[in-house]
């Protein structure tokens, strides 16, 4: 599985077909964080626009190979396997443009509310980002393994269910990324780091089952 993986990120980054959603990854977050605003609210956009840019990463890294290099890369190993590994190469990739970006923001955001009233622990509030941002990459992940081969094969199809997904994802009561954005949101305008293992722990959850069913249709699909 570590082999296809890292078959799977070379393949991903000689394509250069992620310069798109990094460009508009960074272009988001220096159009809106300054230094020295708010962390948490800062970090809430941070992990808020790694939504749309992992569901990007996700449809292109599953869609990397022709077909005819999909069948050798997976008659040694399986279809099931083959799949799985460019889901966590497009995933881990986006999880890297995320984590270096909390990095980032947490050494040079304010470590304090809205107001200004209250201090609040960097290194807390950067760990509380870290989940914010893994929760959000799960989620955007399972976004896009859903708008893609082998649940749709059509691109224009499955680009207008990936924009109806993020809409979904991002607003939708109960959804997990919408909880642990709204945590960042309050918790930086009353001054407390907010706990939010329950939200990253569903969307583990939710991406550990897309993961599973969309393996398994590779499998029928070959």
């Amino acid at each position: 599985m570590i082999a296809l993986v890292r078959y799977h990120t070379a393949l991903l980054l000689r394509s250069q077909r992620w310069l798109a959603p990094l460009v508009l990854y960074a272009g988001v977050l220096v159009v809106g964080i300054r230094s020295g605003e708010p962390l948490l609210g800062s970090l809430g956009l941070v992990a808020a626009a790694l939504v749309p840019v992992t569901a990007w990463l996700v449809r292109i890294g599953v869609g990397n190979e022709p077909p005819e290099a999909r069948g050798c890369t997976a008659a040694p190993h399986g279809p099931p396997r083959a799949h799985l590994a460019a889901l966590l190469a497009a995933s881990g990739a986006a999880g890297a443009v995320g984590l270096t970006a909390v990095v980032v923001v947490t050494a040079v955001g304010g470590a304090v509310n809205d107001t200004g009233t209250h201090e609040l622990s960097r290194p807390a509030a950067g760990a509380c980002g870290l989940l914010a941002a893994l929760t959000c990459v799960l989620l955007g992940a399972a976004v896009g393994a859903l708008t893609t081969r082998p649940v749709l094969r059509s691109r224009g199809w499955g680009l207008l269910v990936m924009l109806l997904g993020l809409v979904a994802v991002l607003i939708a009561a109960g959804s997990p990324v919408r909880t642990v954005l709204t945590a960042l949101t309050e918790g930086s305008r009353e001054g407390t780091v907010p706990l939010m293992l329950a939200p990253t722990a569903t969307a583990v959850l939710v991406a550990a089952g897309v993961s599973a069913l969309v393996c398994a249709l590779s499998a029928r699909g070959r």
